[in-house]
C-alpha cells in the first residue's frame, strides 16, 4: 500500500484512473465480504483533437465523486528486495533509507519511500535480521508532477499504486490451499512478473521481453522460481497464471512444456463480477492494472 497522499472520494470503492494527451483509462470497483469484487465500470478513452476531451470525460464520468488512484509507470519508481534493518517499526522507513542510498541513481533524499512488508517464514521468525521487505522509492519530482497532472485536471487523487501491486491484488484471487502462485503479464515488448502468497507480494521482476519469445520467458520463470525457493523456502508455489494477453500466443503450450506445476490461462470474468458488460479479453488486457488498482480495498 503506497500511501503516498490523502485524501477521499465519496463513491465506495477505488476508481482507478490514469490519463496523458492521448488517453484515458479506468476502472472502477467495490469489495464486499463474502463476494465478488463488483466492478461497476471502466474504459478506455481516446484523447485530443476531434476526440473526447479530459474535462467532458470527467463530468461524463463523474471523476470527481469518487475515491481515486492512480498507476507509476516503468521508470518512474524502484522496487527492491532487502533485508530489513533490525529497527524498531517507527524507525523502518529511516532505516532503509540508508540502506538502500546506492541502490539508486539519485539523491535518496530526494526520493520518496514506502514499504511493502513480507511476512517472514518459520526459520525467520526468530531472527529479525533475516526478514526481508520491499522497498518503494520514486523521485519527489515524479510523485508531484504526478499530483500536480489530477489537480490540474481537478480530479482527486487519493493513493499512488505501482503495476506490481495491482498484479498481486488479482493474483490473490487465484491462490489456493494456502500456497503462492506466480502471474505473468505482458504488455507489447515487456514483461511483469510476481509472486503472491497470502495476499502479500513477495517478489517481482520487470522483463525485457515480448509474449512471443517463449524460450526467454521459460528460461526467466524458472531462474526467478529458483531464486525464490532459496529465499522463502517454507512456501511452495503451486500454480503458474497467464495474465490475458490481447493476441493469440503460444506462450501456455510452452511452459506446460517446461514446468510440471499447472499453467493457466486466467480470464478476469472468473473472478470478478463486471455485471452486464463483462470485458473481452483485449479488454482484459490492456486494463489489467487498472483492475487490479481499483482492487485496493482489504489489502495492505
Amino acid at each position: 500500500m503506497l500511501d503516498w497522499l490523502k485524501g477521499g472520494g465519496r463513491t465506495p470503492g477505488w476508481l482507478a484512473v490514469s490519463f496523458d494527451d492521448a488517453s484515458l483509462q479506468f476502472a472502477h470497483a467495490r469489495r464486499e465480504p463474502g463476494v465478488r469484487a463488483l466492478v461497476s465500470s471502466y474504459g478506455a478513452r481516446e484523447l485530443g483533437a476531434g476526440k473526447d476531451t479530459l474535462e467532458r470525460l470527467k463530468r461524463e464520468l463523474k471523476l470527481s465523486h469518487y475515491q481515486c488512484s492512480t498507476l507509476l509507470r516503468a521508470g518512474e519508481y524502484d522496487l527492491l528486495l532487502v533485508e530489513a534493518p533490525n529497527v524498531p517499526r517507527p524507525e523502518l522507513k529511516s532505516a532503509l533509507r540508508w540502506k538502500v542510498k546506492d541502490m539508486v541513481d539519485y539523491k535518496i533524499d530526494e526520493a520518496t519511500l514506502d514499504v511493502l512488508d513480507i511476512p517472514p517464514g518459520q526459520a525467520a521468525a526468530s531472527a529479525a535480521h533475516s526478514q526481508q521487505v520491499l522497498a518503494v522509492l520514486a523521485r519527489n519530482e515524479v510523485i508531484r508532477s504526478r499530483v500536480k497532472e489530477f489537480e490540474q485536471a481537478r480530479i482527486p487523487l487519493s493513493v499512488i499504486e505501482i503495476p506490481e501491486t495491482a498484479q498481486r491484488n488479482i493474483a490473490a484471487l487465484y491462490e489456493e490451499n494456502g500456497r503462492a502462485a506466480l502471474l505473468l503479464y505482458f504488455g507489447r515488448d515487456w514483461g511483469l512478473l510476481t509472486i503472491t502468497h497470502a495476499g502479500e507480494l513477495y517478489l517481482a521482476r520487470r522483463l525485457d521481453i515480448g509474449a512471443e519469445q517463449h524460450e526467454g520467458i521459460a528460461l526467466e520463470a524458472q531462474r526467478t522460481l529458483d531464486h525464490f525457493e532459496r529465499q522463502f523456502g517454507h512456501v511452495a508455489v503451486s500454480k503458474l497464471l497467464l495474465a490475458p494477453a490481447g493476441r493469440k500466443t503460444e506462450l501456455a503450450d510452452t511452459l506446460r512444456a517446461h514446468f510440471d506445476i499447472p499453467v493457466q490461462e486466467i480470464d478476469l470474468r472468473d473472478v470478478l463480477a463486471f455485471g452486464d458488460a463483462p470485458p473481452d479479453e483485449q479488454t482484459q488486457w490492456r486494463l489489467f492494472h487498472h483492475f487490479g488498482a481499483a482492487l485496493r480495498d482489504g489489502l495492505a
